[in-house]
Order: structure tokens, then C-alpha cells, then sequence
């Protein structure tokens, strides 16, 4: 018996047949941020909430990664109210590419 390995594309939502698998990828590299954010600053769950403005509830979909809980809007007013700025950048496609992309670049420090 013998196994096939597969390489993958980079991004595991692709690879598994997710509909929009660069936007669903970015809000969960966003959601991921905000979680080590929460827990960088040892705030339980009920003080993200109050910090965030959103249900204790909505905090533990947040921490648990439940990812159609959450708009990239929202996530980005999440991050606001973490202190962090939201830049957006919109550039052409390189001649490289096929399609145009969407990427999340994250700061190295939380």
C-alpha cells in the first residue's frame, strides 16, 4: 500500500474547495492575529468584550476561529479597537500573475 502526497498551494482552504479560499484565508490570518493580540494582553474573554464592544458569545467565536462569524469590515473594527491600524493597499497585478490575488501582510509584532 502505498500513499500519494499531494503539495499544497499554500493555502489549505484552496486545496480543499472553499469558495473565495484568498478572502476566507485572509479573515482567518486576521482572526488569528486579534486571538494572540486578546492573549498577548491576558484579557479574558469577558474583557475583550467590553474592550471590543462585542457579546462575551461573540469573543468566544473569535478565540475558537469560527470564521462566517465575521466580515473582514468587522475584523478590521476589531483591530481598531485593539489599537492596530488597518492599512489596504491596491496595486496591479505583476505580469506574473494570472489572476489578480488578495494577501494579508501582518507586522511581526503583535
Amino acid at each position: 500500500m502505498s500513499t500519494k502526497i499531494h503539495r499544497g498551494s499554500g493555502n489549505v482552504f484552496a486545496d480543499i474547495g472553499v469558495a473565495h479560499p484568498e478572502r476566507v484565508l485572509a479573515r482567518s490570518q486576521i482572526m488569528s492575529r486579534i486571538t494572540a493580540i486578546i492573549r498577548d494582553k491576558d484579557l479574558t474573554q469577558k474583557q475583550a468584550a467590553e474592550l471590543l464592544g462585542i457579546p462575551q458569545s461573540k469573543v468566544s467565536c473569535l478565540m475558537n476561529g469560527k470564521l462566517s462569524m465575521f466580515s473582514l469590515d468587522h475584523l478590521f473594527e476589531l483591530l481598531n479597537a485593539l489599537d492596530r491600524d488597518v492599512e489596504i493597499i491596491v496595486k496591479p497585478k505583476t505580469k506574473e500573475e494570472k489572476i489578480a490575488s488578495t494577501h494579508v501582510l501582518l507586522a511581526t509584532s503583535i
